[in-house]
Formats: C-alpha cells, structure tokens, sequence
C-alpha cells in the first residue's frame, strides 16, 4: 500500500509539472510567480486537475432527446444562461487553481530545456576543487535518523516470506536488526565556481514602470538558469541617469529619476565595481544592462572605449537588452551593433513588451558562456 502511495504521488507529480512546461512560456512572459519565491522553491499556480468521474443530473429533469423543444434550442440544465450573467450564486467555479512548490533547481531545468539553452563552460582560475558529501551509498549500521524506510521495510518482508512467516490475511512486517538499511555518504570532490552578475539599468524620466517591471521579470529566470550553472552567485546593482551609483536590489526596481541620461557613468561604475571586488582571473562575470535606448549628447564615444577596454575584456558575456519606451529615442543599440559589430561577448537585444522576454533569454544565455 505504501508502494502503491509513493507511485502514486510520483505519478500525481510528474502530471503538474508536466502542465507546468506546457505553460512555462505563459510563465516566463507575465512573470506570475516573481512574487511566490522563496528561498529555494517557488509556488506556481496552476489549474485545479480532478479525478474524472461520472456526473449526474437531477431525476425527471430531461435531458438530450428528451422533452420540449425546437430545432435551434441550446441544450444545458434548466436555468443555465450565458457565462457571468446573473447576480452571486452559490455553485462552484467551473476552474480552481492550486499553488505548487518547485525548486529552483527543476525550474532551471525547465527552462534550459524550452529554450534549449546550452550548459555553460566557466572560465579562468574559478574552478576551485573542494570536497562535498554525498549521500550515495548504503550500509548495515548507522544512525536511526539515517535509515533507509524502503529497503529495511523490502529487506523484512523477504525474510519473513521465506521463513514463512509472512501471513497475507494480516500483513504485519516487523524489521530485525539484520534487514536495518542506512543511508551513507561519501567525499566527492566537486569544483566551486563562482559568477558575479551585475545589473546596470537605466531609470531616467523615459523608464517607465511597465518597462521596469519587463527588467525584473527578464533578470528572475537570468538569475535561475544562472544559479544552476555555478556553484555560488553574486548580484550587484548599478542605477543610472546622467549619473550612476551601486545600490540595493529594492532600490534598483523602485528608483526613478527626471535627469537626463550618460550610459558611461553607469560603466564607469561597473569597471570599479568589478576591480575592487571580482578579479577577472577568479570570477566569471555576467553584466546584464537595460535602457530605453537614450544617451545624451556625445555620452557615445565614452561609453563605447569603457565597454571597449575595460568591460568587454572582462566578462563572460556583457548583454544589452533595449526596453521599448513611449519616450526614448532607442538609437543606442544600434550605435552599439554598427561600433562593435559580432563582438564575441557583446550580445543584443531588442524587447518590445513582455512577450518579447523569452526570446530575449535565450538570445542572452544561448551561447553557453
């Protein structure tokens, strides 16, 4: 019985996650469960899925092919009329939904799987050897808190069915200190990697809300793939206008500013920020930036021999996503594209609304970098 659970649940499992990859597009676009987040999982709602069962309708009240009608007549119960019509009732609702828990880690997986993203190789010094314990063996002794439930339980029932001592009528296996299984581990040395990510975003008057939010949906599933990719993670923030400071992930979301706009400042910032705390020889570094599109004056020339010279060499892959705005100019993706051409680790992107996230991920992360 506690076999028949177990698959079951599995079962029960695989059936939602399932309906959670069929809709994981629907997901990535509307950011629905940014707000569900915990530490490792995520609670995802997703529709209500019953047993299928009969349903019976109320004695003598006809049904099809039965009673008064004409040709043409809708066929429904006595009284149906259409969806939404009508005051509060107090029949259920014909969909309900449930919040499921999936770890990060699965949801990565997803991920990489829809947009058939490549596993990333780190580069540089990063790749510190370190030993892990995993628990990937079995013994006969250990501590209760580690015992193996299903193979003590499979080890007794073998025993008494041989002995005979197993009775079907009542079916009660009782372990001796011979069937006792034990989880064990082992030291398996595993690498540690390690991934600065750094967002630079714009939040000049141009940057709007919806445009801001587009920025923090993009970076959640950034930031996922990523954390199944490295072994640690470290996110900086950079806010920019005609100046840039480092600040705290609230206040990159929630900043907005009504000065004008000089991207060079924001690279200035990110160039210190990488020098002073991640060396390029042990980190591989990630820099995400977002902007409408607008830079002031001759703001170009500057920004572009930063990018050049200092942050190009540095990272991994430096990614520039344009966030459409009813009020930037949007020149400035292509002032990057005609400067740096198919530079290897500058990669561009163009997101219109938020339907214009997914292919912005993969454009970012599908070169494995």
């Amino acid at each position: 019985m506690v076999m028949e659970i177990e698959r079951d649940q599995h079962r029960f499992k695989q059936i939602v996650r399932g309906r959670i990859r069929e809709n994981l597009r629907k997901y990535i676009t509307h950011g629905e469960m940014i707000g569900r987040r915990g530490r490792d999982v995520v609670s995802i709602p997703v529709p209500q899925l019953d047993v299928p069962r009969f349903r019976f309708g109320k004695n003598g009240s006809g049904g099809v092919g039965q009673g008064d009608g004409d040709v043409g007549d809708p066929v429904g119960k006595p009284g149906e009329g259409p969806a939404g019509a009508g005051g509060a009732g107090s029949e259920p609702g014909s969909e309900h939904f449930m919040e499921v828990e999936v770890s990060l880690d699965e949801l990565a997986a997803m991920l990489g799987d829809e947009l058939e993203l490549p596993r990333i190789e780190p580069k540089g010094a990063a790749n510190i050897t370190a030993d892990k314990s995993k628990y990937n063996s079995i013994r006969q002794t250990g501590p209760e808190s580690l015992r193996h439930f299903k193979r003590t339980y499979l080890n007794a029932l073998r025993r008494q069915i041989s002995t005979g001592n197993y009775v079907p009528d009542d079916p009660c296996v009782i372990p001796v200190k011979g069937d006792k299984q034990y989880r064990s581990w082992n030291d398996v040395p595993q690498p540690q990697v390690n991934a600065a990510v750094i967002y630079l975003m714009d939040v000049s008057g141009s940057m709007t809300d919806d445009q801001k939010e587009i920025v923090r949906t993009e970076a959640f599933w950034i930031d996922t793939w990523l954390a199944s990719q490295y072994e640690g993670i470290k996110k900086r923030y950079i806010i920019h206008d005609a100046v840039a400071k480092e600040v705290d992930e609230n206040t990159f979301y929630h900043t907005r500013e009504s000065g004008g706009t000089r991207i060079s400042s924001a690279y200035k910032v990110c160039d210190e920020l990488i020098k002073r705390d991640f060396p390029v020889e042990d980190w591989n570094i990630y820099c995400f930036q977002f902007s409408d599109g607008d830079n002031w004056g001759d703001d170009n020339r500057q920004a572009f021999d930063l990018l050049s010279d200092r942050l190009l060499p540095a990272s991994n892959i430096f990614c520039y996503g344009q966030v459409e705005s009813p009020y930037g100019s949007g020149d400035f993706i292509d002032a990057l594209g005609k400067q740096f051409g198919d530079h290897d680790s500058l990669i561009l992107s163009e997101i219109p609304d938020k339907d214009g996230i997914y292919q912005s991920i993969k454009t970012f992360l599908g070169k494995g970098k």
